[in-house]
């Protein structure tokens, strides 16, 4: 059986993700476990995400070779949106409800996942122009 386009997407961009997020994830117990807050980990180890996981979903998830300054800037935006959902889910999950930290992360990571495949899809390596 032969993938289509967007499945063969989607595993790249999990294989991508898998990779980036155990690596960042277990910094980020690393972190927390010496004493760096769970807000102030979550946000150094965003950025280095970021950082790391663009070219890899650029030119190899969604195979791209349009305009990289729009689509860099379309993506710092998007995961900027994702940063701001997951800071929002650890301040009310963990600061107001007192759920455990590691478990909202991790589920959250999951969840704004899912939402940045679309993102990236649809909006930073869409089909339209993005030049």
């Amino acid at each position: 059986m032969k993938l289509n386009e967007f499945n063969l997407q989607i595993m790249r961009f999990g294989i991508v993700g898998f990779a980036s997020n155990l690596v960042l994830y277990s910094a980020y117990l690393g972190f927390t476990g010496l004493g760096l807050g769970h807000k102030s980990a979550m946000s150094l180890l965003y950025v280095v995400g970021v950082l790391q996981t663009y070219n890899f979903n650029k030119k190899w998830t969604f195979r791209y070779h349009g305009n990289f300054s729009v689509t860099l800037i379309r993506y710092i935006c998007l995961y900027a949106l994702g940063y701001l959902i997951n800071l929002a889910v650890l301040i009310v999950a963990v600061d107001w409800f007192g759920f455990q930290h590691q478990w909202v992360q991790g589920t959250t990571i999951l969840v704004v996942a899912v939402f940045l495949f679309f993102g990236q899809k649809l909006w930073v390596f869409g089909p339209a122009d993005a030049s």
